[in-house]
């Protein structure tokens, strides 16, 4: 009986992405690596973690912008709950902001969606080794533009603002005062250099402090 010499599969993964196409395009690509195999896929950035915890995978591949939770949150929660799993983000939306803070969140590689899959399957295998890789423009984007100049505080007020939120309904869901949202908009409004709040979130967003 002829023996099989192809490796096991070694290397565990997540697949954190909302669209089921890309998801099922993901899953089938990494999984035609020989040492490959995607042990959990999920379309929420809640149930990250709690799957994450019953698949014990090597590396989590997480998207940004994810319904529930953003894949930034599930990274710094990963960090926490399975320290064991290194985290790469893949995004459409490679902002300076969202680098920044995915490695604060304790990210070990960031990269965007319109690379070749044989990078993806190598940076996989390097963040398992320890390296951090990132995107080399992206990266360089980041250190011009310098952190964020937004308080924790004045972006959840922003966060709260993004679906055209009153002031009373920023205030009550954040247990603030109205008065202290004001503030913290006007704050915001001024560090951005809009002119109003909706103006100010749609900048922040884009330069990736949300």
């Amino acid at each position: 009986m002829p023996q099989d010499h192809r490796p096991a599969k070694s290397v565990r993964v997540l697949l954190a992405e909302d669209q089921g196409m890309m998801r099922g395009a993901l899953a089938l690509l990494l999984g035609l690596e020989e040492d490959m195999e995607v042990v959990a896929q999920v379309s929420t950035g809640d149930k990250i973690v709690p799957e994450a915890l019953v698949s014990r995978p090597d590396v989590a591949l997480l998207d940004i912008e994810l319904p529930g939770r953003s894949g930034l949150d599930a990274a710094a929660d990963l960090r926490e709950e399975v320290p064991e799993c290194r985290v790469l983000i893949l995004t459409t939306f490679g902002r300076p902001g969202y680098l920044r803070r995915a490695m604060e969140a304790g990210a070990a590689g960031f990269l965007v969606k319109d690379g070749p899959v044989e990078d993806l399957a190598e940076a996989i295998r390097r963040v398992l080794r320890g390296e951090t890789v990132i995107d080399p423009a992206l990266a360089a984007a980041a250190l011009s533009a310098g952190p964020s100049p937004l308080t924790a505080r004045e972006r959840d007020v922003l966060n709260a603002a993004v679906d055209g939120a009153t002031v009373s309904d920023i205030a009550g869901k954040l247990h603030l005062s109205e008065s202290t949202v004001r503030n913290y908009l006007s704050s915001a409004i001024g560090k951005t250099g809009t002119r109003n709040r909706m103006e100010a979130v749609r900048s922040a967003r884009q330069q990736g402090w949300l």
